[in-house]
């Protein structure tokens, strides 16, 4: 008996040895042949960041191939300990895989968006990152489950409860189906608004009374920046079942109007000309539209309008704000008569006819 665990011993001892040597040789083999695709493609960024994103997984996964050929083909299979050694070894080779694959996925993306990001602008930029963003995620999510359920049906006792959930799948379906219901609304309506171009990241909306921009779009939620840097959390079917405003649906550009209350007396011809050149010398305009119209003249006030447009919604609204105060600056300047006032006119009492005396 104590010769079988001096052997035993000593066949675990040789396996762990050679174990040992196999993972040193895979990573100083994967580090010299890292090195050597970065030296041989110098001038090429794609594959440089693909092997510097690469380096630890690469090592990960091929220190546990290199260990699992060692233990397979150094040790004695009829040892008690062999069946432990040999499924930590699996164990290790699937997570070290899936985040060798999910590592290549999420570099693939990049590159992806990367290069759909200097192709294209505006809403067709916009619209590839959202979608590639939600592809991402559903990648790394669909990658995790994967290794996980791998890993989960390497111990017997999962797959015998496996085995008996399937038997059960048709009560089980229900009873998922109705705690899942809103999770996986979420999902779905997460997919339908990465492809159906209803709304992207970058977007500008108005959703509870609230202006922002979309900032991420995950499979479960939507993240809205608000302009005063507060973050709007609002649930993925939000946007496929509530009304929303999206103001950059179509292109990024948008108009805004500026109104004033003058006097009837304001000088339109000259009001209009600041109006030209304010937005002439700001370099937020975006040369399409700069008019001034008048859009009401009662209650002794004359409203006017001056209507502008911006390359984009924050372009917009400091182009508002300096064309608000470049005009009620012009009218304290040129125009102080043109101020709003208040005007009322009194008479004097008329004479009260005297009684006549005799």
């Amino acid at each position: 008996m104590a010769d079988e665990d001096i052997e035993q011993a000593t066949n675990l001892a040789v396996t762990l040895g050679w174990a040992a040597l196999a993972v040193t040789v895979a990573y100083v083999a994967v580090a010299l042949a890292l090195k050597l695709v970065r030296v041989m493609a110098r001038r090429n960024t794609t594959v440089q960041e693909v092997a510097l994103r690469l380096r630890k997984p690469a090592h990960a996964t091929f220190m546990v191939l290199a260990m699992w050929i060692a233990v397979w083909s150094t040790a004695n299979r009829r040892d008690p300990w062999f069946p432990v050694l040999e499924h930590v070894v699996v164990v290790s080779v699937i997570v070290s895989s899936a985040w060798m694959i999910g590592t290549v996925a999420v570099v693939v993306e990049d590159r992806v968006l990367r290069r759909v990001g200097n192709r294209l602008a505006g809403r067709y930029a916009r619209r590839a990152r959202t979608q590639v963003m939600v592809v991402r995620r559903l990648t790394i999510g669909l990658v995790a489950i994967l290794a996980s359920a791998a890993v989960l049906f390497t111990f017997p006792e999962a797959r015998a409860a496996s085995a008996s959930l399937l038997a059960s799948a048709g009560v089980l379906s229900v009873v998922a189906a109705l705690a899942a219901q809103s999770s996986l609304g979420n999902v779905f309506a997460g997919l339908q608004i990465a492809f159906s171009d209803a709304v992207r990241v970058g977007d500008v909306v108005v959703v509870e009374g609230e202006w922002g921009t979309i900032e991420d779009i995950t499979l479960a939620y939507v993240v809205v920046g608000i302009w005063d840097e507060r973050k709007l959390i609002l649930p993925c079917t939000y946007f496929t079942t509530t009304p929303y405003e999206n103001w950059t649906r179509r292109s990024s550009e948008v108009m805004g109007t500026v109104e004033i209350d003058v006097d009837f007396r304001v000088p339109l011809d000259a009001m209009r000309a600041e109006l030209e050149r304010l937005v002439r010398e700001s370099g937020l305009w975006d040369g399409r539209v700069a008019r001034l119209q008048v859009t009401a003249a009662v209650s002794g006030t004359v409203r006017t309008r001056a209507l502008v447009s911006g390359a984009d919604s924050s372009a917009l609204w400091d182009l508002r704000c300096a064309v608000r105060e470049g005009l009620v600056t012009w009218l304290q300047r040129e125009a102080p008569h043109a101020l709003p006032r208040t005007r009322w006119e009194t008479e004097a009492p008329s004479a009260v006819p005297q009684p006549v005396r005799d």
